[in-house]
Formats: structure tokens, sequence, C-alpha cells
């Protein structure tokens, strides 16, 4: 199924609100960033040939899933999900440095079916639940709407009920309070009816222990995600943003107008902007194709990204992601298959923070949260945070 291009494929039955399992926690927990140290890497397997029925595609598909599991798993532990009777094929593709876990995919997308962890100030990691329900019912997700729930059981930890259905692709957050999200993601009566901007804005705030939200508009039933935010920007550090935007926008492209209106929102509140242009060459050329140098995943000691063909703007994203995340091995990979269906690396990935961080978790909300801190002042003690997120946990026993 194309994700920007898609039709209905069935509703689910038990993908509601379900509240069995879900533990109240009043206490303030937090999501820490992305390059904060990570325990592991969740992944799922696609399998279901209802959501891929072409079968030489799904075979390209479960390679280019293999492909970054195997490359992450260079840097830290992965683990991927799959029904028993399909772990014989996955582990043909897959490196034995690859755990494979007794939990039922269906589709691939990892950043949105799979759990958002958090840590609470107790330092405790738990689950802040929102409920995924195939995009607002556009996709069967009989499986993949139970992932939270199985790996949350699996581990042992609690669920946060977040009275949200929706997906981590649809935000993007520092870790040091402040999120930015369209709002066709969230205020859509196929995720949340009857809830305003206000409403969701709350309960996202909640969700991820955060202080601010950065509206934009995004673009309503054009893809099946309603346009995630994180093929389009992303946090690099506090208060600094890689955007991803044509060379030459076309204003009758619905896609290219919101990500303009999402530029000029971000830079209206002060970030610190960094362009990489789309890529003009490609090998795939799809007008429904993601070509996105956004979308990418950072894991312990790397960051890796998708090159597309285009030689000059391949390494113009490379040569920003080195600058932006110094220290890191800076890995690319082609990923095609993943553009063709709508998504990318960052899409099939999600991250467990390492145990440790729990001593470190208080500092940068301290020091940042405040909504009248100075947007410089909010960097530079956030750069200082980001050394103890990504080095602490190996300071401590």
């Amino acid at each position: 199924m194309q994700r920007r291009t898609f039709m209905a494929t069935g509703m689910v039955a038990g993908a509601g609100m379900a509240t069995m399992g879900l533990v109240p926690k009043p206490q303030r927990f937090y999501v820490p960033p992305e390059e904060a140290r990570h325990q592991r890497t969740f992944m799922q397997w696609p399998i279901n040939r209802r959501v891929h029925p072409d079968g030489v595609f799904l075979d390209m598909t479960q390679q280019t899933i293999a492909d970054i599991a195997n490359t992450i798993a260079d840097f830290e532990p992965v683990t991927m999900l799959a029904h028993p009777d399909d772990h014989a094929g996955a582990r043909r593709k897959l490196s034995s440095n690859v755990e494979l876990w007794d939990i039922p995919t269906e589709d691939l997308w990892c950043r949105d079916a799979g759990p958002i962890f958090v840590i609470d100030g107790n330092g405790a990691i738990a689950v802040s639940h929102i409920q995924f329900n195939g995009w607002g019912e556009k996709q069967i997700n009989t499986r993949d709407s139970q992932i939270v729930a199985r790996i949350a059981a699996r581990l042992g930890l609690d669920l946060i009920p977040t009275g949200l259905r929706g997906e981590a692709g649809g935000v993007e957050q520092d870790g040091h309070g402040l999120l930015i999200a369209h709002e066709s993601s969230w205020v859509n009566d196929n995720r949340n009816p009857g809830l305003s901007r206000a409403d969701v804005e709350t309960r996202l705030l909640r969700a991820y222990g955060a202080d601010r939200l950065i509206w934009s508009d995004g673009v309503w039933g054009e893809d099946i995600t309603d346009y995630h935010i994180d093929s389009l920007a992303r946090f690099t550090g506090p208060g600094r943003i890689l955007i991803n935007l044509p060379d030459d926008p076309d204003m009758r492209d619905p896609f290219h107008v919101a990500a303009l209106d999402t530029h000029d929102a971000l830079d209206a509140a002060g970030l610190e902007i960094e362009v990489i242009p789309e890529p003009t060459l490609r090998r795939v050329n799809d007008i429904d194709f993601v070509a996105s140098y956004a979308n990418y995943y950072v894991c312990n000691g790397a960051v890796i990204a998708a090159q597309f063909g285009d030689p000059q703007k391949d390494a113009i994203a490379k040569d920003a992601l080195r600058r932006h995340f110094p220290g890191r091995d800076i890995i690319t990979l082609n990923v095609d298959p993943l553009g063709e269906m709508g998504g990318g690396i960052h899409c099939a990935t999600q991250q467990m923070p390492a145990e440790g961080l729990s001593l470190l978790v208080r500092l940068p909300h301290m020091l940042t949260r405040r909504r009248t801190s100075p947007l410089w002042l909010e960097r530079r003690i956030g750069s200082v945070c980001n050394i103890w997120w990504v080095y602490g946990a190996w300071l401590l026993p």
C-alpha cells in the first residue's frame, strides 16, 4: 500500500482506546532526546499480504528493513518484532546481532505502532500510551495496534494513559520541553474526534513531559499519515532544526505549501534552522515517493540516513548531519522501498532509552522549561545537557 495515495483497507476490532493494563502516573516524566543513550532499538517485520500484496516488493521491503536493522546492530542492540511463524524468514535476512521477539506484526512502521518510552522522576522507565489506530483506521492494524501493550508486558513496564490516538511520527521533540507537530495528524476526527487543538495540545505535552508545542497546519487527507512532521523537520538539539525543503516549491502542491508554512512557524518561534534541499535526481520518480533526508535515525554512535542517488544533494545532507551530530558515524543507505511507501528510516525505528539516565533527567527540563527563558540561553544550557544525555549513562553504576 502506498502511504501517500491510500485506500482504507479495513477497520480493526480492539484498536480503540483500551484501558486494560493502563496505570495512572501523576508524577512528571520525560521522553529523552533521540540522541541520548539507547538500551535498544525496536523494529517490526513486515508480513501482511493485505498491506503488501506484491510478493516481489514485499521481499524488497523486508530486505530493506533487514539492512537498516543490521546496520544499527553494529552500534546498539536491535529487537525485531515478528510472529513466531515469520522468524525463519526474517532470520535469513537478519544478522545474528538482531534479536527476534515473538510479537506479531503486520507492517513495518515501528515509530508509529511502537511504544514511546519515558523516564519518570524516580528513575523508572514506563510507556506513554498513545493508541495506534492505523492512521485513522486507514489500514488494517489488528496486530500492530497491540504492539505497545505487548512490549510493555514483556518488559514489565507500566502503560501511562494519554487519552490520544495517533503516532509518534506525528510529533518531533527535542527532549528539553519543546514539541512540533502538524495539526492534520492530530486534530482530526479520524484519530481524536471531539478534541479541540487545545485539548490535543494539553495531552501531547503531558504525554511527552514537555512545556511548549509549535503547531503548523499540515495536510489533511492527501497521505495516509496526514503529513507526519518527522519526514519534514527534525530537532538536532535544543532550538536547532534540520528541515527538508524543495529547491523550487510548487505552490499548487499542498505538501510544498505546508512545508513552507512549517518553516515559517519554526522561524517565527526563534529556532535555528538549517535547510537541506530535497534531491533533484532520484532512482524512483513516482510522484508519491517520499525523498526525505530528515527521516534519519540517531543511534548510539551513529546516524543512519537515506541516500537517493543524487550525488550532490546526498553529499549536502550527509555533511549537514555530520556537522549536527559530531562524533557519530554518518551512514547512508538505499531505502527506496520505504520511500515508495511514503516513509523512511525514522518511521521504521523506535528507541528505548538506556537505564541509568534517571539521575540526569531533571536537569535539562529544570533549566530550560521556562516559557520566558531566552532561546539562546535554552540552546546553550541544552547543549551542555545533551552531553550528559549522550555520555552520562556510561558514568553511572
